[in-house]
């Protein structure tokens, strides 16, 4: 039958037909043509650039124009990669060791992940339970995908890490946002966490310490926690442990899988060497999980990546083998600058900060400080008013699912942090 009508939407062109049954029913069907070359997927429409690094990235192009920007939006170590790794990267370029790898990483590195494991978390895992990604990002990336059907939903705790909304929403599955406020120390509670799980929720997700707020849980916290998930045996628990290093407490770590031992089966721990080694650009994460998941996450990466790059991880496994001086030596002076910024910042007119348990943010509130400035709406707004005013990034709270906060990271020396300081100061009102 000749078409009925044919227009144009978002770069496609519908044609529509009808045909006729021997009964006489009528079936109206549809037809489409790509029209425009540059029409991208639904799926790209879902999800937003990296908000962390369009701060750092806007910082750079500033400073490259001549203003005299200090940057405070970075999420990785201000420290350069420890000698001994750098020269175990060397050493394997001049050993050929440049070819391609296993999918899930190199024995050798794979063997250095399960001793870390065993020595610093008390956990046993076999080669089969173990995959290395390009990255920590990519490590949940791979779990995303390989777990999640339309339509399932993953908890989420607020604030959160910015990626973790936005690798749901590419795997299809839905992000169920739980906040968790100031006076609750930005953790959630077992209540909270009961209130949010229903038949559709796939995966819960715990980040301790946490990237943006720097909060950790307590083992009682995280006992009450896995109460709770023990009465909902379908959801399995992702817990990314990539500050386990950067903290203060003189106390072992412990992450929900420690504390609740019985829920091995259903626990993905997540982790990798770039906060604490200062090898962010190196990209080197790893997984440990049941092996079921663990296959499939490697068969995603295997159409995806392959293997991650083979001299980082000859780097990456001598960070995990080697001396981990160089790990408290960091972790020492990130905890002064923490110190010395929450205290300075909570002198700021209208600015609380909560002093945090570890990483290298800090994630003070600037609530009233908004609702005094007329010109400022929000914290992105705020955000914008002192990189243009103060010459100072920072991140809003709102890409961590927390309005009204701001991130600083105090990956850079006090004397910088000072200096940020006195110029947000002279913007504030008060």
């Amino acid at each position: 039958m000749p078409s009925l009508r044919a227009r144009g939407v978002r770069g496609w062109a519908f044609t529509y037909y009808y045909t006729v049954s021997r009964k006489g029913y009528a079936t109206l069907h549809r037809t489409r043509t790509l029209t425009s070359p540059e029409q991208l997927s639904e799926r790209v429409g879902r999800v937003r650039p990296s908000p962390t690094l369009a701060v750092t990235a806007r910082a750079a192009e500033l400073r490259a124009a001549g203003r005299d920007i200090i940057g405070l939006g970075a999420g990785e170590p201000d420290f350069d990669t420890p000698e001994h790794i750098k020269e175990a990267a060397i050493a394997a370029i001049r050993a050929g060791q440049t070819k391609y790898t296993p999918v899930d990483g190199t024995p050798a590195l794979k063997q250095a992940v399960i001793d870390k494991f065993r020595r610093e978390n008390d956990l046993d895992f076999t080669p089969e339970e173990i995959l290395v990604s390009c990255g920590g990002k990519q490590s949940f990336y791979n779990l995303a995908q390989a777990l999640l059907d339309p339509g399932d939903e993953v908890v989420i705790p607020a604030p959160y890490w910015v990626s973790y909304p936005d690798m749901v929403l590419l795997a299809d599955g839905v992000p169920v946002i739980v906040p968790a406020g100031p006076d609750q120390r930005f953790k959630i509670t077992p209540e909270q966490l009961e209130g949010a799980l229903t038949e559709r929720t796939r995966l819960f997700v715990i980040n301790s310490p946490s990237n943006p707020t720097g909060m950790a849980y307590s083992e009682a916290e995280l006992a009450a926690l896995g109460a709770v998930l023990r009465r909902h045996p379908r959801v399995m628990i992702a817990t990314d442990d990539m500050y386990e290093h950067i903290r203060w407490s003189e106390a072992p770590f412990r992450n929900i899988l420690n504390v609740c031992p019985d829920l091995r089966e259903r626990t993905v721990v997540l982790n990798g060497v770039s906060k604490a080694y200062a090898m962010t650009g190196w990209r080197i994460g790893y997984a440990g999980g049941p092996a079921w998941l663990i296959r499939a996450m490697k068969k995603i990466q295997s159409q995806s990546t392959s293997n991650p790059a083979s001299v980082s991880q000859a780097a990456a496994e001598a960070a995990l083998n080697g001396d981990q001086q160089c790990v408290r030596d960091m972790v020492a002076a990130f905890r002064a600058r923490h110190d010395w910024l929450v205290e300075a910042l909570d002198r700021l007119p209208g600015v609380h900060c909560l002093p945090g348990d570890g990483t290298f943010y800090t994630f003070p509130s600037f609530h009233e400080v908004i609702e005094a400035m007329p010109d400022v709406d929000d914290d992105v707004a705020l955000a914008e008013k002192l990189i243009e005013e103060a010459n100072v990034a920072l991140v809003p709270g709102s890409a961590f699912g927390a309005p009204g906060h701001m991130r600083l990271s105090f990956a850079t020396s006090i004397e910088v942090l000072r200096e940020a300081v006195e110029r947000i100061a002279r913007v504030l009102p008060g």
